[in-house]
């Protein structure tokens, strides 16, 4: 019955609370809020964000200037590959200005430990003339998107490419019989680079590039080339089977470079007169319609197992038996 059970009452009749736990102002911070709510038009992915920037681009195109281009991403649009280039690192640095590359602005990282070759790239920067800008570090990673700088970059322009008529040109305009390398897919910028500095040293008077699947002038291709591409002029061409069948028309021979040619570089004897030697890529040579365009195809000998030769150097071999028979 109730009232009998012989347990004893444990309900708390205390009205008296216990301490409780503090919070370090933590509901303090909860109640201050994350400020007043950004409005639709600035919200990334809302419509009103959408509508504004497309009314944007309407009023940017209605006033004669182009639109800015939207690019998928990881991919440079064709006006960031206009776009002034940054060559970085103590050493490449150097290189460039003591090879006289055309460059704009040397970055130069507040703080850093300036050695012998940061003080040098500093002098050779000022006796151009040449902008010497100090930023933070944390800047110029954002310039160079995360890559390894040393604390100094080489602000360098796009490099203005000449048209083959161009080359033409200058090429009547010389007393030696013409002489001309093509690249045919060659994709490392320090091979093209190489390529250019051979040209250069054995004679050559201008270089044919295709415009797609292949290397462009780029910082490394500057540096690589010791400054042989500022005095080369380099043409760049959409088509280059049209190209060679236009300089087969100007009276050239066009000699592709191939393992299994059909005459060794030790029997051609034609290097005295118009030539362009075209260079296949670093893996796969000669493309079929290039090698079909070809007057002929030439191997370079080698011992018996020897791998096959970096395109750079076998253009180098190539330039430099054109030039010893030129200079028989």
């Amino acid at each position: 019955m109730p009232g009998n059970s012989q347990r004893p009452n444990r309900r708390n009749t205390s009205s008296k609370k216990g301490a409780s736990k503090g919070t370090g102002g933590l509901n303090r911070r909860k109640l201050a809020g994350r400020g007043p709510t950004p409005k639709a038009e600035e919200r990334t992915g809302h419509p009103a964000k959408r509508r504004a920037t497309a009314a944007q681009r309407a009023a940017t195109a209605k006033a004669g200037q182009p639109p800015k281009p939207r690019t998928a991403p990881g991919r440079r649009s064709a006006a960031a590959a206009d776009a002034p280039e940054l060559l970085v690192g103590r050493n490449p640095v150097s290189e460039a200005l003591a090879a006289q590359i055309p460059a704009t602005a040397l970055y130069v990282a507040l703080g850093i430990d300036a050695d012998d070759r940061v003080k040098t790239s500093v002098k050779l920067a000022a006796d151009r003339g040449l902008a010497i800008l100090e930023i933070s570090r944390a800047e110029l990673d954002r310039m160079t998107g995360g890559v390894l700088h040393q604390g100094i970059g080489l602000q360098v322009p796009p490099y203005q490419y000449a048209e083959l008529d161009d080359v033409f040109g200058k090429v009547r305009q010389q007393p030696a019989a013409g002489l001309l390398v093509a690249l045919d897919g060659v994709t490392d910028p320090r091979n093209l680079g190489a390529v250019i500095r051979s040209a250069g040293a054995f004679g050559a008077h201008g270089l044919v590039l295709p415009s797609r699947r292949s290397a462009g002038i780029t910082a490394t291709a500057w540096r690589t080339s010791a400054g042989a591409a500022a005095r080369l002029p380099v043409a760049r061409v959409t088509n280059l089977v049209r190209a060679l069948k236009a300089c087969q028309d100007e009276g050239f021979l066009v000699v592709g470079l191939d393992a299994v040619g059909e005459l060794d570089l030790d029997d051609f004897a034609a290097g005295v007169d118009p030539v362009v030697v075209v260079v296949g890529s670093e893996g796969k040579g000669l493309s079929r319609l290039v090698s079909e365009t070809c007057d002929m195809r030439i191997s370079i000998p080698m011992a018996t197992g020897a791998e096959s030769l970096n395109a750079s150097i076998a253009a180098a071999v190539t330039l430099a038996e054109v030039a010893r028979q030129r200079r028989g």
